[in-house]
């Protein structure tokens, strides 16, 4: 059972999160061979606080 975990800058839209996990589902089963019910995928919404970048939290930048 493949596992995927994406963390991602807080602020995407349920929509979105939607498309891109049918997205991966659809690339592991075409990669691997695995049916869709076996893939599990986590989705980490990190606060821009939480993220730094360059030595520079994504909350301090403009």
């Amino acid at each position: 059972m493949p596992t995927l975990r994406v963390e991602l800058m807080e602020g995407r839209t349920p929509e979105q999160k939607k498309a891109l996990v049918e997205a991966l589902t659809q690339a592991v089963c075409d990669t691997l061979g695995s049916k869709p019910e076996s893939v599990d995928i986590l989705l980490y919404d990190i606060q821009r606080q939480n993220w730094a970048t360059g030595g520079v939290l994504w909350s301090e930048r403009q």
